[in-house]
């Protein structure tokens, strides 16, 4: 991994305003054409890090990840804004590993990766009054691709608005038999704005199908809540939850959905999970 500005083994630092540009846009016309390009750095990354302030930093056009908090703890985010354009590749907004007692308030994030990304070893999370899109949406993993990944868990979104985004709120595991799992999940009070996908848990990710066709996720999803998720979507299903066969997704519960396809109803998917739906469910719930 690289870095542009990297922070390790601090306490108590604060960063106030400030703009970074990592000038990536020769970079990722490399990586889209397919040549052999560097790999890219991070712009602002900490590590092992504790009591850290973030507020009203702006980062442009990252080459890779805009911001990285790895190993740190009680660190707080706020007012940032996060800009790259749709067609940028893995230029992840905030990305969160290994980290715990994060707050995320009252940012505007738009990339062409994942706005806020939760990876294995991330807990005690709390994300209110973001804006996402373009990107990739907020997401938890991808988990499951090493042995061993040390758990997500009690992650609370709220208060979050998504604009033509990939995806909403997304939980992502590969399909491979590595051990893992996602616990205590509350995603509540999100607007969708013509999201292709925005309630969805995928147990079976297997990009380019190497080494783990076939296979089934060894994280177990459960306790994960939507409450009061509104608006459009972009596709016929705007619910999914394609859990894994030998990890059924378990306490999934839905209140108040109202996702809406073309002014139509839209679509729920469910395999290989249990849970409740209560309240006004639209799509029809299919737990």
């Amino acid at each position: 991994m690289n870095w542009w500005i990297r922070f390790k083994r601090v306490d108590g630092l604060s960063i106030y305003g400030g703009t970074l540009n990592g000038r990536g846009r020769s970079l990722w016309a490399c990586k889209i054409a397919g040549r052999s390009c560097p790999y890219g750095a991070t712009s602002l990354s900490f590590s092992q890090s504790k009591n850290v302030f973030i507020s009203g930093l702006t980062s442009i056009n990252s080459k890779f990840y805009h911001l990285s908090i790895f190993g740190s703890s009680n660190v707080k985010i706020h007012g940032v804004k996060i800009t790259a354009p749709d067609a940028s590749p893995n230029t992840d907004g905030i990305h969160l590993q290994k980290s715990s007692g994060i707050t995320i308030k009252g940012s505007t994030i738009g990339t062409g990766d994942d706005c806020i990304a939760m990876k294995a070893g991330t807990t005690n999370v709390w994300i209110q009054k973001v804006t996402c899109g373009p990107g990739h949406g907020i997401s938890i993993g991808s988990l499951g691709d090493a042995a061993n990944e040390a758990g997500v868990q009690n992650i609370t979104v709220r208060s979050v608005v998504f604009t033509g985004t990939q995806n909403g709120v997304r939980i992502k595991t590969w399909g491979k038999t590595n051990k893992g799992s996602v616990n205590g999940v509350t995603f509540a009070n999100a607007v969708m704005q013509n999201v292709q996908n925005p309630i969805i848990i995928d147990q079976n990710y297997c990009p380019s199908n190497q080494n783990c066709p076939g296979q089934s996720s060894g994280v177990k999803i459960s306790r994960v809540s939507y409450t009061n998720i509104r608006g459009s979507s972009a596709t016929a299903v705007a619910v999914k939850f394609d859990c894994s066969p030998s990890n059924p997704c378990s306490e999934i519960s839905l209140k108040d959905i109202k996702l809406r396809y073309q002014n139509e109803t839209a679509q729920a998917f469910c395999k290989n999970v249990s849970g409740t739906a209560t309240g006004s469910i639209d799509p029809p719930s299919c737990l």
